[in-house]
């Protein structure tokens, strides 16, 4: 790679993922291989949870954050369900001389359950018990009226309820929020985590209708270590989350109940899978679209030299895209024709007036014009998406670069405006230091994410489902209906 751009300093504008073997992308600031993190921040892992509850929207379901961690979590899952926000107030029991190990909890409607084990282990006498529990009780009653105020906890009789919470560790909460709201009437319980142990499952086996958890890493020791920021969520926050929630929600209200009639739904795409030739530049170029039922956004594929729409590596990561959702149009940027002239795959201005027709063609097929479209760019395929992304007036709403050239795009990268992910092996110094010279002029949210011992190609066992599995969560966050 003749003529590589200087190494400019890392800025505080984005931040640099790190993975280990089998992990997924994960943020942090750590040297690679050393630290794995999955979510920034609990906002950030309430709107990926949210992307995989989105079946229980037609269900009238009530969505309980349990307090405080869990209440920003469910607050995102509560926002993209249209429905209301309660808090589920549990309070553990900790051992009296070491408290950070729980020995049960106890919450509302007089719940209460206690780890046997532990407490036997532990040596806590009957005594001890009480006296933990009934100072738990007394916080119990202080918070629920602190965070409810004068309102009333949300009914349940009969309902679908979704218990959120920021991650679960001895299960002990979570066991004690699944029997207070059964209690309560709960017709359908959902407990449903951002990180869990693996073996979350059958310690709650039971107490959950079903279970769901984005990671359940073999690592796992506590819920925060998967965290870049797990600041301890303030009092004020919790209300202030309720409070927005129930606004929303007298607003979503139908117009006989003093609120404003629900919006109406935007038309959704799919199902559609099938070879399609579109026209694009002044030439004719071919693409597989697959559109999921349902789908409200999609990605165009941009291949870098010598790959097209039947390259395996992005036919998988469309596929992982698929069953998020999201719809996909693999695309040639070139005739066939054209592909034999190696020099036009640094067409970079030529490619991206191409992706942009492509986009526009899209846009104009029935059904598909409320699509949110994001862009995935492979090697010099990431330079056109990027140069595109930062043209007047760009369609784009979110960009993933594997392995890409985002060089290529320099003069562009100032004025993109669409938040953009930066994915590149860590065995691949050059590019890697390609993506980190970008990543300092681009002014947009971004991220760079360095997937441990993979090179180029991602070949390396595991490496493309990180790929995926980190695209998949970027677009998923960052595409909404237009």
């Amino acid at each position: 790679m003749a003529g590589l751009p200087p190494h400019g300093r890392k800025g505080g504008k984005g931040r640099q993922w790190t993975t280990g073997g089998g992990a997924s992308g994960v943020p942090g600031d750590a040297p690679v291989g050393r630290l794995r993190m999955y979510f920034l921040d609990r906002d950030e892992a309430g709107r990926r949870l949210a992307g995989r509850l989105t079946s229980l929207r037609d269900r009238d379901p009530v969505v309980l954050g349990l307090p405080r961690g869990g209440v920003p979590v469910a607050a995102r899952v509560a926002e993209a369900l249209g429905a209301p926000l309660d808090i589920c107030l549990v309070r553990k029991l900790g051992v009296p001389f070491q408290p950070e190990l729980g020995m049960g909890a106890v919450g509302e409607d007089g719940v209460r359950v206690v780890n046997e084990r532990v407490v036997r282990g532990a040596g806590v006498s009957p005594g001890e018990l009480a006296a933990v529990e009934e100072r738990e009780r007394a916080v119990l009653a202080e918070r629920a009226a602190r965070y409810r105020g004068e309102r009333p906890a949300e009914p349940l009789g009969g309902r679908t309820v979704v218990l959120v919470d920021d991650g679960v560790a001895t299960g002990s909460t979570a066991r004690a929020a699944c029997r207070i709201v059964r209690a309560r009437g709960a017709a359908h319980v959902v407990l449903a985590v951002p990180v869990a142990p693996p073996h979350w499952t059958s310690v709650l086996a039971g107490e959950a209708d079903e279970l769901v958890c984005l990671h359940t890493p073999v690592d796992f020791a506590a819920v925060g270590q998967f965290y870049a920021n797990f600041a301890q969520t303030r009092d004020e926050e919790v209300v202030r989350a309720l409070r927005d929630a129930a606004r929303r929600t007298a607003a979503d209200g139908p117009a006989g109940d003093g609120g404003a009639p629900p919006a109406p739904e935007p038309p959704r795409a799919g199902p559609v899978d099938t070879e399609v030739s579109l026209p694009a530049g002044g030439v004719r170029l071919g693409g597989h679209l697959t559109l999921p039922a349902g789908a409200t956004g999609a990605v165009l594929f941009a291949h870098g030299s010598g790959s097209g729409r039947h390259s395996p590596r992005n036919r998988r990561v469309a596929a992982g895209l698929n069953g998020a959702g999201l719809g996909t149009l693999l695309l040639d940027l070139l005739t066939e024709a054209e592909a034999v002239d190696r020099s036009l795959v640094f067409a970079t201005e030529l490619l991206a007036e191409r992706l942009a027709g492509a986009t526009r063609w899209l846009l104009d097929r029935p059904g598909c014009g409320e699509l949110a479209i994001g862009w995935f760019g492979a090697s010099t395929g990431a330079g056109a998406a990027l140069w595109a992304a930062g043209s007047p007036g760009s369609p784009c709403a979110a960009v993933v670069s594997r392995g890409g050239r985002p060089d290529l795009a320099a003069a562009r990268l100032p004025a993109v405006t669409a938040p953009v992910l930066l994915v590149v092996g860590g065995a691949d110094p050059r590019v890697l230091e390609l993506n980190r010279w970008a990543q300092d002029r681009l002014r947009c949210p971004n991220r760079l994410l360095v997937v441990a011992g993979a090179g180029h190609l991602f070949a390396e066992p595991g490496a493309l489902d990180q790929v995926t599995e980190a695209a998949a969560g970027w677009f998923t966050d960052h595409l909404a209906p237009r």
